[in-house]
């Protein structure tokens, strides 16, 4: 891989290949926004789009077809608007053949019904297309605690408002249904679920059983989902869980991994019963030869490193144990979307407060695994950039400066783009191995990221450079460093307002010029004291007044006295007899 290649996505147009994250954020979002568009266009407008001049016709290169074929009012004409995901088309269909008395098959009427629950009894969009992720997800609790922490909890609400509007088109149709088969049941409960009606999902499935129906695992599967709102306490969640499962064994219904991933997602909201219980349901995955998936890791690591008060557990270590030999690939919803062991991995660099890890090993164990097969595919762009921005800042804690500085160089702008914290952890890494020497190269980098404005992070640059003498090629490259940032608080075009000096920024630029021989560029930010009411240091006096001797300047050194003076600084004095006694100086000058 070329480290100082873009990500791929940007090089069909390398006039916009981005130079920080937030440009890659927007430059990767536009283009996703832009095929969305052309999307709606063609779906909007399908009579544009129906031409195939193309020789040869490929016909999975073509738009699709969009516009219904079958004219008229008949169970064909009903089965192609729901192929075609015509929603309101598809009902006022239904309606006009039960209105004129003809029968609808049972399969396509549960075909309407897969329809509206899966769209929620509105018109398809891209958007709906993509599965809606649940937030099952609470604040953090005490393993102490028995009951759910006091919210405004709504019995079958997933949400604060419910998408599933009562009576709906999927209610009216079941009701109106001559016949209804499991399948009718099974994918009203799984719409219920899917939008917030969980308590009326619940009520489905009383009903499917004195129906003396069987409900599928995918039925099984929402159910298991739902049981957060369905109890409030987490001992009751957790009966219901079982009271479910139960049930699949008395249907014998084979769970399956989603099965297994969606109860412990509900594990995840019953406090310390969910740290008892996952364990336990892992077991029986493997009793079962399931193997889990991504999403199975993240609801166990959630449910173990949920608290920052909760003592360490091996947990992570034996998921790194079963990852690291696996390359995956898609199984759950969540995988990809909710899988964070890069986050939970955080916690290495934050000591006591994240289990007492603090484990480069286990670090690198983890990147390794994240490097092998497609594992990569499973982190977006914002994903990874934040998994490497992570990775970096503990390679820069824990590591030595040689292995810091080999990361950076290979996966700076390639695999992610630094953000403020990495470039402060760099700078402090480079201040604590002692190789201040690399700062210049490291300013060239924040300029390109866009951070050569962040006043956190000048005033950490220039203390590092200005805090004691370097040799003098190095102290000419911080010379060239300091001159930028003077720039910066300095420039006067239209689109950025100019940065407000502070009085250690003033003195840390002086000492830099001084110290590289520039006695007319120190001298230009010693008058900005005077122009904005700042008190120089007395160390900056002093190099300021080496720098006039060595360049020979006695003028800047009497402006200096004359600075002092005007300040009243207590060294006004000792400045003036110094300058009387290293500089020889005329006797208009004296």
């Amino acid at each position: 891989q070329d480290p100082t290649a873009a990500h791929y996505m940007f090089q069909d147009d390398p006039f916009l290949m981005p130079k920080n994250a937030a440009n890659s954020r927007l430059f990767s979002l536009s283009k996703e926004s832009g095929r969305n568009a052309a999307k709606y266009i063609i779906k909007q407008f399908p009579q544009y789009f129906d031409k195939t001049f193309a020789e040869p016709n490929v016909p999975c290169l073509m738009p699709d077809i969009l516009t219904p074929q079958i004219e008229g009012v008949s169970e064909e004409a009903l089965k192609e608007r729901i192929h075609l995901r015509k929603v309101k088309d598809s009902v006022d269909l239904f309606d006009q053949l039960v209105q004129a008395g003809t029968p609808v098959s049972l399969e396509t009427a549960n075909s309407l019904l897969d329809l509206l629950c899966f769209y929620g009894d509105g018109e398809s969009t891209p958007e709906k297309e993509e599965e809606e992720k649940e937030d099952l997800e609470e604040p953090g609790v005490n393993a102490s605690e028995q009951k759910a922490p006091k919210r405004q909890f709504q019995r079958g609400s997933q949400s604060s408002g419910s998408r599933w509007r009562e009576n709906n088109n999927a209610e009216r149709i079941f009701k109106i249904m001559p016949e209804r088969n499991a399948h009718s049941y099974c994918t009203m409960i799984r719409g219920m679920v899917k939008h917030g009606a969980s308590a009326k999902a619940y009520d489905m499935y009383i009903d499917l059983l004195n129906e003396r129906h069987k409900a599928d695992v995918h039925t099984f599967n929402a159910l298991i989902a739902a049981v957060p709102y369905l109890k409030e306490r987490f001992l009751e969640r957790w009966e219901l869980a079982k009271v479910f499962l139960n049930h699949m064994a008395q249907q014998e219904v084979q769970p399956n991994l989603l099965t297994f991933n969606a109860l412990l997602k509900t594990l995840r909201r019953c406090g310390g019963v969910g740290r008892s219980m996952s364990l336990l349901v892992i077991k029986e995955m493997e009793a079962l030869d399931i193997e889990p998936s991504l999403a199975t890791y993240d609801h166990l690591l959630f449910i173990f490193y949920r608290g920052v008060d909760l003592c360490p557990s091996g947990i992570i270590s034996e998921v790194l144990d079963d990852v690291e030999k696996r390359s995956f690939t898609p199984q759950d919803p969540g995988d990809g979307m909710d899988f964070n062991i890069s986050d939970n991995l955080h916690c290495l660099s934050l000591g006591e407060k994240c289990c007492d890890l603090k484990d480069i090993k286990l670090a690198y164990r983890l990147n390794k695994a994240m490097e092998k097969g497609d594992n990569w595919k499973f982190l977006d762009m914002d994903r990874s950039n934040t998994y490497w921005s992570k990775f970096f800042s503990l390679l820069c804690m824990m590591e030595q400066i040689d292995v810091v500085l080999k990361w950076y160089k290979e996966m700076s702008l390639s695999l992610f783009y630094p953000t403020p914290t990495n470039i402060l952890d760099l700078l402090q890494a480079l201040d604590a191995a002692n190789q201040l020497e690399v700062i210049p190269s490291v300013w060239e980098d924040m300029k390109q990221l866009g951070f050569n404005r962040r006043q956190d992070l000048l005033e950490e640059l220039l203390s590092l450079m200005s805090r004691e003498k370097h040799p003098d090629e190095i102290q000419l490259a911080f010379a060239k460093c300091a001159e930028d940032i003077k720039a910066v608080h300095e420039q006067t075009g239209r689109e950025q307002a100019p940065l407000e000096w502070t009085g250690s920024a003033l003195c840390h630029v002086a000492l830099l010029f001084s110290r590289a021989g520039r006695t007319q560029d120190a001298w230009n930010v010693m008058e900005r004291f005077q122009q904005i009411n700042r008190i120089p240091t007395e160390q900056v006096m002093d190099e300021f007044l080496n720098c006039a001797k060595q360049t020979n300047c006695p003028d800047e050194a009497i402006k200096l006295v004359k600075l002092a003076a005007y300040l009243s600084l207590p060294s006004s004095q000792k400045l003036k007899s110094r300058t009387e006694k290293e500089f020889e100086l005329s006797e208009e000058q004296k």
